[in-house]
């Protein structure tokens, strides 16, 4: 039984060294990939920005460290027009979902799909202009000050 020891624990040495030396040598995702389908969720994405772009200027909306939006404000937003914009976030964040699992997916990786969410995150909010708002990891609301 001690002689089995220490070739388990020279087996389970090797083992680790070599998972850490797979880990990596992991291929970066290709985030620009084109397949017909992303291609539909971006201009769909790109239809509805033109509806959200207001709300994002003027702070009712944001972006989140996910890869969503979300509602941040609805002061400013008469009720009537709060059911219009709820549908808007709603069909938005479907698309980003979408999106992120057909990126993962046409990169052979469909469970990149949450490591994609973040890594879109954090590229749109490091894109978005001065004076629209994210939400960090730890919920708050912040504003995108000029650089």
């Amino acid at each position: 039984m001690n002689a089995i020891l220490p070739k388990l624990r020279w087996l389970t040495l090797v083992a680790f060294v070599f998972g850490l030396s797979t880990v990596h040598a992991q291929v970066e995702p290709d985030l620009e990939v084109s397949t017909p389908a992303v291609v539909l969720l971006k201009k769909s994405m790109g239809n509805r920005f033109i509806q959200l772009k207001p709300h994002l200027d003027a702070g009712d909306i944001g972006l989140t460290h996910d890869g969503g939006i979300a509602l941040r404000d609805a002061a400013n937003v008469e009720l009537k027009a709060l059911l219009a914009l709820d549908t808007l976030i709603v069909a938005e964040n479907k698309d980003r979902a979408t999106l992120y699992r057909e990126i993962a997916r046409a990169n052979g990786r469909p469970e990149w799909e949450s490591n994609l969410r973040a890594i879109f995150g954090q590229r749109w909010i490091s894109r978005m202009p001065p004076g629209w708002f994210y939400r960090d990891e730890k919920g708050q609301w912040l504003k995108k000050e000029q650089k």
